[in-house]
């Protein structure tokens, strides 16, 4: 091979390293920005009217109400306001014409499906779990890789190696001593179910992940996160919000989304869905570039960005108490992230030189 030709062969390889590397860091950025969403809504679920349905001012409300159906609607206030960002983002750009086109389509409906489980199902869980628990409920969310490697065995029959198995197991092992570190005797009442509903949220969410790769690998990656935000939104407030209240029995339902939606907290709101959209976006942007599995495990590094953010954002900048996290929960943190990253590809790759052909000039 000509001199040429072994120059511009070296050239592109430096180009898609250099390429590779800027989809590493907008995939771990993408994890930094789930951190910060969920500092956000938390913080949000502490404001305005917010505050007088958890303190002492409960005026009525049900047990069942205060747990579920609060949660149902601070998970339906985020998505909504996530949904609005991704519309009106898609309109300013010209994309909300494909939005629609799209939706008739099969990878369309499956992406449907898919947000419906991340919705309704997954992102009730989570914020449920948070009230309930706290922080700890992030890494213990972050779990929906490994769930997902397990239902792709038998929805896709997508085969599970040894490697594969390594990393569920690991995960599953960090979750443990996370639970282990959340429930001893000073342990907050409800942290056992807090930690049930972080589990469902992790099955939801990795639900979610194996059946919509199927249709983000035909969508472009911003229609496809439209399509997710506005499904998610609407189901969470249409669907989820009304038969909580009509479980609650305290007929206040209505009230109380209107409340919710004029109360001073949607700043907050408007905040946390900006940061929920933008994760979205840099995770498929990021798996676009640095490909789907190392885009997965940087992106579950928010299983330490998550209760980073918060015990920074709730605790040292707004002085709310009990965003702390034991040491032992912080190390099942990383051991998750590292789970994580063997479920999606072998780390020795990470290491390894790649060799580059010597070619002798012409």
């Amino acid at each position: 091979m000509s001199g040429m030709s072994a120059a511009a062969y070296a050239a592109k390889a430096k180009l898609d390293s250099s390429f590779r590397s800027r989809g590493i860091a907008i995939a771990l950025t993408s994890g930094c920005t789930y951190g910060i969403y969920t500092a956000f809504m938390t913080l949000a679920m502490s404001k305005g009217v917010w505050a007088d349905w958890y303190g002492a001012n409960t005026a009525g409300l049900s047990a069942f109400a205060l747990i579920y159906l609060l949660g149902a609607l601070g998970a339906a206030v985020t998505d909504t306001s996530s949904a609005v960002w991704a519309v009106g983002i898609a309109t300013a750009r010209g994309r909300i014409g494909d939005f629609f086109r799209t939706l008739k389509t099969k990878p369309g409906k499956v992406m449907v499906v898919g947000a419906l489980f991340g919705g309704p199902i997954a992102s009730t869980a989570y914020v449920i779990g948070l009230q309930m628990a706290g922080s700890i409920i992030v890494p213990i969310s972050a779990l929906c890789p490994a769930f997902g490697a397990i239902l792709a065995k038998f929805i896709f029959k997508q085969p599970l190696t040894p490697r594969i198995l390594l990393g569920i197991a690991i995960c599953f092992g960090a979750s443990f001593m996370i639970a282990q570190s959340s429930l001893g005797g000073d342990a907050p009442e409800g942290m056992a179910l807090g930690l049930v509903f972080g589990f469902i949220a992790a099955l939801g969410w990795g639900f979610e992940g194996s059946v919509c790769g199927y249709g983000t690998s035909m969508i472009d990656s911003e229609v496809a996160i439209t399509i997710r935000q506005v499904t998610s939104g609407l189901s969470n407030l249409i669907i989820l919000v009304p038969i909580f209240g009509l479980m609650a029995g305290d007929g206040m339902t209505a009230s109380m989304v209107y409340q919710a939606f004029t109360s001073s907290a949607m700043f907050w709101f408007a905040i946390a869905g900006f940061f929920a959209y933008l994760n979205f976006m840099l995770w498929y942007k990021g798996n676009g570039m640095c490909g789907a599995a190392l885009g997965m495990s940087c992106n579950g590094a928010f299983s330490f960005w998550g209760p980073f953010f918060c015990w920074i954002i709730l605790g040292a900048v707004f002085g709310i108490d009990g965003w702390e996290m034991q040491p032992i929960a912080w190390f099942a943190a990383l051991l998750m992230v590292f789970g994580i990253l063997v479920i999606a590809m072998n780390p020795m790759d990470l290491i390894k030189k790649k060799e580059m052909p010597i070619y002798e000039a012409a």
